[in-house]
């Protein structure tokens, strides 16, 4: 049984990895971003996505760290 989830895992694992090679590899086209009045340099497509999404994984558990902290020093104060 532990040899099974391990070989679902590992074939999890690979269908991921195929499925983010096959995006990178789709989306080579280069753009670049304008925001605020400041223009990127030319990245392609891929990249950005990848970048914005590693970028979200940091922010959203930070925000959620700093929310859970105040609430809890809120929470401090009341009792």
């Amino acid at each position: 049984m532990r040899n099974l989830k391990r070989i679902v895992v590992v074939v999890l694992l690979l269908l991921l990895i195929l499925a983010i090679l096959a995006f990178v590899l789709e989306n080579q086209q280069s753009v670049s971003l304008l925001f605020l009045g400041w223009a990127g340099p030319q990245l392609p497509i891929s990249l950005i996505v990848v970048l914005t999404l590693l970028i979200g994984m940091v922010i959203g558990p930070v925000i959620g760290w700093l929310a859970n902290r105040l609430f809890k020093a809120s929470r401090k104060r009341l009792v």
